[in-house]
């Protein structure tokens, strides 16, 4: 991260995205911060919090998120991207194995990493494991802890949760108590990060708030209302295409969306649809409502469902689906 990478010119890679450096004033800050933990730890909510607008799908599944998303957070004194990353896990498929390795280059590659544990949760192998894949991948990375979901815990065990996590990361780790739910300490912890990071130049213009492509953003949100009420091995069988975008369709002013949601059985299928195709009437219902917002035009939502057998292993349906 010295003074050699950022005279380059403005790269893609997995991390940074595409950037365009903007003029800023002497003693601006800025840089990456990548939000690691178990699956299910509020990654994807305190992105969404710190960013002000959803940019993360989120849902009660663990393993929702499956590739980093990059999340900008514009403060007087500096320039904060956050990389919500797939929760680290002990692989079952080929996806699971990729999701991992994209996790771990994430760290090589940012500024600063923040651990999160939620304040309900004690601290078990699953974190320790974590804490040395981190410190492994990227040893000279410093570690902010997070206690996430404090709205759902005690003070008591809010105050113990903080302990437990200083005397996890040791040394003079900062630790701060959130809730991305009610908004308490997310101005702290932005002020923390921002203290925590190098000087350095704007890579984006104040109104840009992501750089997640639009048809991924799409594809997520019909993923989180596919996600909705399901449970067991299902929503990981998911996953969701963007075939095609028409404008003007069927009136001017109005886009089409023709969609995929693949599932890897024909029982899959089955339940996505459910009795007299109840649940995907309510799923195409949800994800218009969200499209629609993203876009700010009324949407035609074409959905479809395939099956793709074994998408998860599969080298080549996985590198079809982006993964």
């Amino acid at each position: 991260m010295g003074l050699c990478w950022l005279v380059t010119l403005p790269t893609r890679d997995p991390v940074r995205g595409s950037m365009s450096f903007t003029d800023t004033p002497e003693g601006f800050r800025s840089g990456f911060v990548s939000f690691v933990g178990r699956p299910n730890t509020g990654k994807s909510t305190l992105t969404n919090a710190l960013v002000g607008e959803k940019i993360a799908i989120t849902a009660d599944q663990p393993e929702t998120t499956r590739h980093p998303i990059r999340g900008l957070v514009h403060r007087e004194d500096a320039q904060i991207i956050v990389v919500d990353t797939p929760g680290l896990h002990r692989p079952r498929t080929l996806l699971g194995e990729r999701l991992n390795e994209s996790v771990k280059d994430t760290y090589s590659d940012v500024d600063l990493i923040g651990l999160t544990i939620p304040a309900t949760d004690k601290i078990g192998p699953g974190d320790r494991w974590i804490l040395d894949a981190v410190r492994t991948a990227a040893p000279k990375t410093p570690i902010v802890g997070i206690v996430t979901k404090i709205d759902k815990a005690s003070w008591d065990q809010v105050a113990a949760q903080l302990m437990a996590v200083h005397e996890l990361l040791g040394g003079e780790s900062e630790v701060v108590p959130v809730s991305s739910a009610s908004g308490e300490n997310i101005d702290t912890l932005a002020a923390v990060i921002a203290g925590l990071l190098p000087e350095g130049p704007k890579y984006y213009p104040d109104d840009h708030i992501t750089d997640e492509d639009i048809e991924t953003r799409m594809s997520e949100l019909i993923r989180e209302a596919a996600l909705s009420g399901l449970k067991d091995e299902l929503p990981h069988s998911i996953a969701v295409e963007i075939d095609e975008v028409l404008p003007d369709e069927p009136r001017p002013g109005m886009l089409t969306v023709h969609a995929i949601i693949y599932v890897e059985r024909p029982g899959q299928k089955d339940i996505i649809m459910g009795h007299n195709n109840q649940r995907m009437g309510r799923i195409i219902h949800n994800s218009r409502q969200q499209l629609t917002k993203l876009l700010g035009k009324n949407i035609y939502l074409d959905l479809r469902i395939k099956i793709l057998k074994n998408w998860q292993s599969d080298p080549k349906a996985l590198n079809r689906l982006g993964f």
